[in-house]
């Protein structure tokens, strides 16, 4: 049984935005963003049921943002960014930079230059 994952084509701005806009969506993809590789399924922290979990990942993956495959007896996630790149360009890079400039008590600014893909003077 082969898993749907949309070509970049296929891909929807409304579904992507859509997706990035729940926040354990969104913090799945700033933790696989941050991963230099592929991550299991269970390798997140979700504070949800196993049913929702399982939700979420159908979300991410049924928007484009996401890849599933299997490696063995593993399911392996990866973010499909060059494709988003392609598809919607800067999007996925602004909305992982607006999240780390983001801070949970609204007091803490990070410097704009420190994030993933500014210019380094």
């Amino acid at each position: 049984m082969s898993t749907y994952h949309p070509t970049p084509s296929q891909m929807l701005l409304e579904e992507v935005l859509a997706a990035l806009g729940h926040p354990i969506r969104m913090s799945i993809v700033c933790e696989i963003a941050a991963s230099p590789e592929a991550r299991t399924c269970g390798s997140f922290p979700v504070s949800v049921t196993k049913a929702t979990t399982t939700h979420h990942w159908r979300v991410l993956r049924e928007s484009g943002i996401t890849r599933e495959r299997r490696d063995g007896r593993t399911k392996l996630i990866e973010l499909r960014r060059e494709e988003l790149e392609a598809r919607f360009p800067g999007l996925l890079e602004a909305v992982l930079n607006a999240k780390l400039r983001e801070s949970p008590l609204g007091s803490i600014e990070i410097d704009p230059s420190a994030a993933p893909g500014s210019p380094q003077d």
